[in-house]
């Protein structure tokens, strides 16, 4: 699944895939705006993506495009 995070005074977001549910991913943001922590997300290589809850402007969860060669 993909996910897209934008962060405030930041002019791209960070794209990860991750293998996680969408209700897991919101249940994390969720926890981390609450504590005023951080929001943990890991992806599917393995490598981590720590953002301050407080910075996260908006969060698009979704699965990727899956794109075709040749005519549809």
């Amino acid at each position: 699944m993909e996910v897209k995070i934008g962060v405030q005074n930041a002019q791209r977001e960070l794209v990860l895939d991750t293998d996680i549910t969408p209700e897991d991913v919101e249940a994390r943001l969720t926890e981390a705006l609450a504590g005023n922590g951080v929001l943990r997300l890991t992806d599917t290589k393995g490598r981590s993506v720590v953002v301050p809850a407080a910075s996260v402007a908006y969060l698009e969860i979704g699965s990727p495009n899956t794109s075709t060669v040749g005519f549809r």
